[in-house]
């Protein structure tokens, strides 16, 4: 398991949930991998004076949608077609923790993606542990330890920006958010 700063672990019966629906599971991946490439995309729209925040998040786009266009074939491969975007229970509770203000905005943006993207690889890791041996559980792996970049990357770029102190209250305050927000989602077959 990747080393996160995560504070409510996911429990087994997640997992569980996963492998007995892994076809919904897939559905789900695969709307998180494009709207993940869409926030990207707003991200870069949003502040294009910053210009490593730009480079950033066009490399970080093109990847998501990568990782989308990878799900789509697993989903085609079992006789799937993709489905209509849900809203996000997990994303929507959280982004009502970002503030209003030019800079807390910005500095909420970076940190709520960047835990986001922690939940990910501790999400994609438990369901690369269950899979068997083959193709799939090392493209889950693989997924796992893009998430694990991600979450990094978020952070990284908040210290670009914004100042360390209120970067780690911050830090701490959504740490605790997200951990309450998924301890009460109900268990289902989606990442979140």
């Amino acid at each position: 398991m990747p080393d996160l700063p995560l504070r409510y672990t996911t429990p087994s019966t997640w997992t569980e949930a996963v492998m007995a629906d892994f076809d919904s599971f897939l559905l789900d991946h695969a709307a998180a991998e494009k709207k993940a490439s869409g926030m990207a995309i707003s991200m870069l729209s949003h502040y294009p004076d910053r210009i490593e925040l730009v480079a950033a998040m066009a490399d970080l786009a093109v990847e998501e949608l990568t990782h989308y266009r990878e799900v789509v074939k697993w989903i085609h491969r079992r006789g799937l077609v993709t489905a209509t975007d849900q809203k996000d229970p997990y994303v929507l509770a959280f982004r009502e923790s970002i503030r209003q203000g030019r800079e807390v905005y910005l500095l909420d943006r970076l940190l709520i993606a960047s835990i986001i993207e922690a939940r990910g690889a501790e999400r994609f890791a438990l369901v690369a542990q269950a899979l068997e041996a083959g193709p799939l559980k090392k493209f889950y792996q693989s997924i796992a330890r893009s998430e694990e970049r991600h979450y990094e990357l978020f952070l990284d770029l908040a210290g670009k920006y914004l100042d360390r102190d209120m970067i780690e209250q911050r830090w701490n305050e959504l740490l605790d958010t997200e951990a309450a927000i998924v301890a009460g989602l109900p268990i289902r077959a989606a990442l979140h």
